[in-house]
């Protein structure tokens, strides 16, 4: 009977999520910002800076990436941010290089979610 009752309850919180325009943008906004930190987190620690893994940045967990304000502002404005990733360009070869690789990565990372979610959509 608990596997039914809990069954019923995932169908009903999914048709919520699914009905409703506000939660899609939410959970996709959601999606795009862990996705981007973790990409200036993935590269910078892939680039030798073991920075961003000593603060936990390499991780799904969304309440590492969000910033309480910057995600209060995003639900009632449209606008916000997340927390920036740590990052310390001394630990790579070419600083200029690496830095400039990390802060591409964010955005690159956006690209490549809206490029499989639109392989989805199809």
């Amino acid at each position: 009977m608990a596997t039914t009752n809990n069954n019923i309850a995932t169908q009903q919180a999914t048709k919520i999520l699914h009905s409703n325009p506000l939660s899609r943008i939410l959970n996709i906004a959601l999606i795009a910002i862990i996705g981007h930190e973790l990409g200036h987190a993935w590269v910078s620690t892939k680039l030798g800076d073991p920075t961003p893994r000593y603060e936990g940045r390499l991780t799904l967990n969304p309440l590492e990436h969000l910033d309480p304000i910057g995600t209060l502002l995003m639900i009632f404005t449209g606008f916000g941010w997340a927390r920036p990733v740590g990052v310390n360009p001394m630990y790579y070869k070419d600083r200029k290089k690496g830095m400039a690789l990390v802060a591409l990565s964010g955005p690159a990372s956006n690209f490549l979610m809206a490029f499989v979610g639109i392989l989805l959509a199809l």
